[in-house]
């Protein structure tokens, strides 16, 4: 089976590295979307070095919100075994990804430790129209909503709590304010998925004015586990959360200048590598050469390079972030291949680039 390409001709995987190299090399401005393990992450990222290239993560948009949230505003958060544990009140902050739904079902089929009734209650705080029924199953979760979206019902649901005005009333607040007044330990569940950079730091100073008199907490469901594993791996190699760039020789932080998403089409890349075995890269149609590292049996559309990668967790072992426990878990592969590591092929494209610093083990 083929597993690397130049443009759509059939290649041994060391020549599809040998030209990557090259390209890498020669380009101006090179960026690089990557959605991997921690292994694959901590290469990227030492490639990126290399090669004076800017990163980011497939979902960077959301996982940028949250980076925000805790580097420039800070949050109150607990781990989600304290949640499964303590939280009777649970309060769903917009749409959560679907990789968290299983955690949310758990909570409701389980009881809290710190509860008069010895049940949990759910709240959805949002739009009326954002839907959890289908993974709560028969639980229900009382909507709280007004106008404005998301970040207006925070801001609603904050003045009504401090006695102020407000032009609409929050949906069932009532029986909102008489479950905080009873709550052992309310916990609000959050992700930059489904809620922007206002909301977040609304919903945390929700929790702040709440904790004057009372507590409550809130639990951090990333927009992408792969991503938030990412996040810390480029934060202990660089300081620096993604959407970082070494142009300068150097690791520089700027959310919005090194957002691939947004350089690529501006036009300032010129090079994209992108690294993901669970998704196709977009379309390039500005003249943007591309790499892909992809899982794949042909060639992908557009490419220079394609070299098929395995599946984290999939077709070889990984570290992985994982939500359930708040911590890096290794897994195994459910079904091995021969299929390479997206780690062990950027490893042999930055064999090919001279550089006085090793790559990290």
């Amino acid at each position: 089976m083929a597993v690397a390409w130049i443009g759509n001709r059939e290649t041994l995987v060391e020549h599809a590295c040998e030209q990557a190299a090259m390209l890498l090399q020669s380009s101006r401005c090179p960026v690089i979307s990557f959605d991997t393990d921690i292994h694959g992450t901590r290469a990227a990222i030492a490639l990126a070095e290399r090669v004076g290239a800017a990163y980011d993560h497939v979902e960077g948009a959301g996982l940028s919100r949250e980076t925000a949230l805790f580097t420039d505003k800070g949050a109150m958060i607990v781990a989600p075994g304290e949640v499964r544990r303590r939280a009777d009140v649970v309060a769903i902050v917009g749409e959560l990804p679907a990789v968290h739904h299983s955690f949310v079902a758990e909570l409701a089929d389980t009881v809290p430790d710190l509860s008069a009734t010895n049940a949990r209650e759910f709240f959805l705080i949002g739009d009326e129209g954002t839907k959890v029924s289908t993974f709560l199953g028969s639980r229900k979760a009382t909507p709280l909503s007004s106008d404005g979206g998301l970040s207006g019902t925070l801001a609603a649901l904050r003045a009504q709590r401090a006695g102020r005005r407000v032009s609409k009333q929050v949906s069932n607040f009532d029986d909102f304010a008489r479950a905080l007044g009873t709550a052992k330990f309310p916990v609000f569940l959050f992700s930059g998925h489904g809620a922007d950079g206002l909301a977040l730091e609304m919903l945390q100073g929700l929790i702040a004015d709440i904790n004057r008199k009372s507590r409550a907490s809130a639990l951090h469901l990333p927009a992408s586990e792969s991503g938030w594993g990412s996040v810390l791996a480029s934060t202990w190699m660089t300081g620096f959360a993604p959407r970082t760039g070494f142009a300068r020789g150097f690791p520089e932080y700027d959310p919005w200048r090194f957002d691939v998403e947004r350089a690529l089409a501006s036009g300032e890349a010129d090079l994209h590598l992108w690294i993901s075995a669970g998704s196709a890269p977009p379309a390039e149609d500005n003249g943007v050469k591309l790499i892909a590292l992809a899982k794949t049996a042909e060639p992908v559309a557009g490419a220079e390079i394609t070299i098929a990668i395995g599946e984290v967790g999939v077709d070889h072992e990984a570290v992985v972030y994982s939500g359930r426990t708040g911590t890096l878990a290794a897994i195994k592969a459910q079904g091995a291949s021969e299929l390479p590591s997206a780690a062990a092929v950027i490893r042999l494209v930055a064999d090919k680039i001279p550089a006085e610093a090793a790559l990290p083990c």
